[in-house]
């Protein structure tokens, strides 16, 4: 049984896009969609992992369904040198 999710896709252009979702009582991946492996490298260290997805997941799976239209130059956002808000939204100043 597919499980479908609406989500926005950053490619070329932007897109709202139907996709494939983990099934969450799955009992190999226990909802995850797939199997982290960690591996070490010759002196026993952590150096990376990869991920064997479910049988029955498709991470690629996807349909597109609207292509998101580009903003007008004039309202995308300026960089002025020194942005009062933080990279995370957040403003960084004092509250008064």
């Amino acid at each position: 049984m597919i499980r479908l999710r609406i989500q926005v896709a950053h490619w070329r252009r932007r897109a709202l896009v139907l996709t494939d979702t983990p099934r969450p009582d799955c009992r190999d991946c226990e909802g995850f969609g797939g199997i982290e492996h960690p591996y070490g490298d010759g002196n026993g260290e952590y150096a990376g992992s990869d991920i064997e997805f479910c049988g029955w997941w498709n991470e690629s799976r996807r349909w597109v369904l609207l292509p998101l239209p580009r903003r007008p130059r004039w309202l995308r956002r300026r960089d002025s040198g020194r942005d009062p808000w933080g990279p995370d939204g957040y403003s960084n100043e004092p509250p008064f």
